[in-house]
């Protein structure tokens, strides 16, 4: 599977493969933005794809990715258990329950919980 395009619950969603390329520099959260442009609403990246970086709060890369689509109005979806990294950092849990409580950026253990936020926010 490559990133596609899907229609979920009735909102177009750029589901990105888990084997894809890592997300590891702005320009890749741009590149994710930028093929999201051609008709998404939402981009849905795997846990898996986005650097260590990502969940380690001190590095600020999750600020960075996460302001390039509030920026650019195209919603965020990291997809995946993030059990792990949660246990290890109270601040990244803050920022998930934080992120989950809003519109733009939320953090979902698979596709269908994405689904059903979908559902609920329409």
């Amino acid at each position: 599977m490559s990133d596609e395009i899907q229609e979920r619950v009735g909102v177009p969603v750029l589901v990105c493969d888990p084997a894809g390329p890592p997300v590891a520099t702005e320009q890749d959260a741009l590149d994710l933005i930028g093929a999201a442009f051609i008709g998404a609403q939402v981009v849905a990246v795997p846990a898996t794809r986005l650097d260590d970086r990502f969940f380690s709060l001190g590095t600020r890369f999750a600020g960075e990715v996460m302001q390039k689509f509030v920026n650019y109005r195209v919603q965020l979806a990291v997809v995946g258990d993030i059990s792990t990294q949660l246990a290890e950092s109270s601040a990244l849990r803050a920022l998930v329950h934080e992120s989950n409580q809003g519109g733009q950026i939320w953090f979902v253990p698979d596709l269908d919980a994405l689904d059903a936020r979908l559902s609920a926010a329409r």
